[in-house]
């Protein structure tokens, strides 16, 4: 037999005759009526999971990892208030029907059948994924909670506290709302739940407020592997800055009195604190997973033996709450109701195009208060004798800290995070003197740790604010970079635009610098940024440039909801000269706040037909002094910076090379994976005439003379366009 079915057996039998389980007394505060809820809670979710294992075998259903043994969560969710932004555990079905109960109006049932079903009329994902979640109830889906989802938990905590310093206008949390997170014990020992767990304490620990519930959920292993016993006890119990709780998820009103104990804890004192929950997994780890394939039969029946299900009956009926023939009812009619409810839910619609799927990938726009650019009387008194030297050229480092001090003055909801964002303005200072002028409630310095300064930015996005990030440089990126792929981007991918994200994560990168770095202060590939559905990558080439582009990706991000990566080319930040030394060639004036480069919009320079040299960042700086040597033998060229790498502007690019006999695509980045890949096939499938590419080797870079070896030079570029005149092959 099936396990789901033993199990079901089993309780049918054990209540009927009375053999329950011993354990302790019911003791605490939960009352009869709201213990009632709490079974009935569990009794729907167990209901539910085992009608997802008939539906799959029909093949109605999909993939799904079941909640059963973890039901004691729905006596969690009766501790905390529905307004309490909830990230769950892939386990937590028992804990968003308890929460479906506070709000009216819920069909948490045919929502949730829904969602077995992979139905476009799921209310959650709109059938992209079989997920926790709901917007009425305050809880953002997961598709797959190993720990990615406890750093973004930390912003959202951290953005009640700053959104009574500093109101934004989507504001989402009450003012009292904690943050809960929970996770099972496997997740535990995740690298990036231990960052989250010593970045609330580090935040903690210098009493900023934090009002952040970690929950683990200790069912003693993680698919096959065991927790060593005492293990989740041992490493947590004694963290400085976070509290520490216990409670046994079998004992409904244990874990209430202790879940409503740990809650009261976090949001009267605004400190995270850690529950550890005593669970059981019934079933094994998901669909068609066999548990007794790789634990003993004795081991598998003793858990079953201790369904939670049944010392809720227990404890009912010591507390006079309900009696257990009452209880058999109640588990009896959840049966029947939710086999009704999915005959039904299995014939609703099903998404089957690519548009169908993709449509969420693109968030929706939301209204937002007009804004007629930052206040004179305020710019004076940010800017102070800065505002002189904007008449002359200047570097694009300084261009860029100038456009943020005007982003900051016109939306007092965008706040920057990051290593060294503040005191010290950035390690190339780029955000100099922001933090004099903003503060640090808006300049945040973090601590070293590229997950939890983006889980800072995402969770605070979710109550309304628009942060700007900062990654130093763009090797560090990849130790974060799921909390952009499997946090940030796929957040209304799979909440069906109903929950968002927005940021402009900012990074230095690209090559070419002199006399520093190698490849982690020099890294030149962005393929891990462009494949990542949804996201949006920026990268100028100027300053000029820069300052309009970043003006528009906050705009994309406020109004739009996007994410956007706002690449920024480390060795074009000091550039003075383009052809000569002091000829001043690179510099730019700051353009007015109310110039932007819109989303698609590329540059060119120049009209010649006989070459179009497509390029961005390094690549247009080293083409325009290209251009000049080719000049000087008769060829006419036009220099396109493409300014936005994903998406490609493709039409814009195509109306750009519109008349010219050859191109030439001029790509630092690397050979495999790089611009140029995509911006060949554009050409290919979409002009007629030939083309030829410059790209850099697939390699690290070096330190030292070595430092652009591996990349396309103002030479290797008049070569190759030569070549490409003349026809070489």
């Amino acid at each position: 037999m099936d396990r789901a079915d033993i199990v079901h057996e089993n309780f049918l039998r054990r209540v009927a005759s009375g053999d329950l389980p011993k354990g302790a007394a019911p003791s605490g505060p939960l009352g009869p009526n709201e213990a009632v809820a709490v079974f009935r809670a569990g009794c729907l979710s167990r209901a539910l999971d085992r009608q997802s294992r008939v539906m799959q075998r029909a093949g109605q259903g999909f993939y799904t990892i079941g909640s059963s043994g973890h039901e004691g969560l729905a006596a969690i969710a009766m501790a905390l208030n529905p307004t309490d932004l909830a990230f769950l555990h892939y386990r937590d079905a028992a804990f968003q029907i308890a929460r479906s109960g506070q709000v009216p109006g819920q069909s948490i049932a045919w929502d949730m059948l829904l969602s077995f079903a992979a139905s476009s009329e799921d209310p959650i994902s709109g059938g992209r994924h079989k997920v926790l979640g709901s917007k009425a109830l305050n809880i953002p889906p997961q598709t797959s909670t190993i720990a990615s989802h406890l750093p973004k938990a930390v912003g959202a905590a951290y953005a009640i506290g700053a959104a009574r310093r500093h109101r934004p206008e989507h504001q989402a949390l009450p003012d009292d709302a904690i943050v809960y997170c929970s996770f099972g014990d496997a997740s535990a020992n995740h690298s990036t739940a231990q960052g989250a767990f010593n970045t609330a304490q580090w935040t903690a620990y210098q009493s900023i407020p934090l009002p952040l519930l970690f929950v683990c959920e200790d069912n003693g292993i993680g698919i096959s592997t065991k927790t060593p016993t005492g293990w989740i006890a041992a490493t947590f119990a004694n963290r400085p800055g976070m509290r520490y709780f216990s409670c046994d998820g079998l004992d409904i009103y244990n874990a209430y009195g202790v879940a409503s104990e740990a809650a009261h804890y976090v949001r009267t004192r605004k400190k995270p604190a850690f529950l550890h929950v005593r669970t059981i997994r019934l079933y094994g780890h998901a669909g068609a997973d066999v548990p007794t394939t790789y634990l003993a039969r004795e081991e598998v029946e003793a858990e079953e033996a201790n369904d939670p299900l049944l010392h809720a009956v227990r404890l009912m009926d010591q507390a006079g709450a309900l009696s257990p023939a009452e209880a058999l009812a109640i588990y009896n009619e959840s049966n029947a109701r939710v086999q009704r409810i999915a005959a039904e839910a299995v014939t609703r619609p099903r998404l089957k195009t690519a548009k169908d799927v993709m449509a969420s990938l693109i968030p929706p726009k939301r209204a937002c208060r007009p804004t007629n650019g930052p206040h004179a009387d305020a710019r004076g008194a940010a800017f102070g004798s800065d505002l002189k030297a904007m008449d002359e050229p200047q570097i694009m480092s300084r261009i860029i800290n100038w456009a943020l001090t005007d982003l900051m003055l016109e939306h007092g909801e965008i706040v920057m995070m990051g290593e060294d964002v503040g005191r010290k303005g950035g390690v190339y200072g780029v955000t100099q003197k922001l933090v004099n002028r903003f503060g640090p409630d808006r300049m945040i310095d973090t601590l070293l740790d590229e997950q939890s300064i983006l889980g800072l930015a995402i969770g605070m996005a979710q109550n309304g604010f628009i942060p700007l990030p900062e990654i130093q440089f763009l090797a560090y990126f990849h130790n974060a970079e799921d909390q952009i792929r499997g946090e940030a981007a796929t957040l209304p991918f799979f909440s069906n635009g109903q929950y968002t994200n927005p940021m402009v994560l900012r990074i230095a990168g690209l090559g070419y610098q002199k006399g520093f770095g190698g490849h982690f202060h020099n890294d030149n590939s962005v393929a891990a940024i462009r494949d990542i559905p949804g996201v949006i990558l920026a990268c100028p080439s100027n300053g000029a440039d820069a300052a309009r582009m970043l003006r528009e990706s906050a705009r994309l991000a406020r109004e739009e909801q996007r994410v956007v990566v706002f690449l920024e080319p480390i060795a074009l930040y000091p550039m003075r000269d383009l052809h000569e030394a002091k000829d001043g060639g690179w510099m730019t004036r700051y353009p007015d706040p109310s110039q932007v480069i819109r989303l698609g919009e590329v540059g060119i320079h120049g009209k010649g037909d006989d070459l179009a040299i497509v390029t961005f960042a390094n690549g247009y700086y080293l083409s325009r002094q290209a251009e000049k040597q080719l000049a000087e033998k008769g060829v006419k060229v036009r220099v396109i910076d493409t300014r936005w790498l994903s998406p490609l502007p493709a039409d814009a690019l195509i109306e750009a090379v519109k008349g010219a006999r050859r191109i030439l695509v001029v790509d630092e980045t690397r050979r495999t994976g790089g611009i140029a890949e995509a911006l060949m096939t554009l050409f290919y499938e979409r002009t007629d005439v030939p083309l030829a590419r410059l790209t850099a080797e697939d390699s690290f870079i070096a330190t030292g003379p070595a430092y652009a070896a591996t990349m396309p030079s103002a030479d290797s570029i008049y070569e190759a366009a030569m070549a490409l005149v003349r026809g070489a092959k």
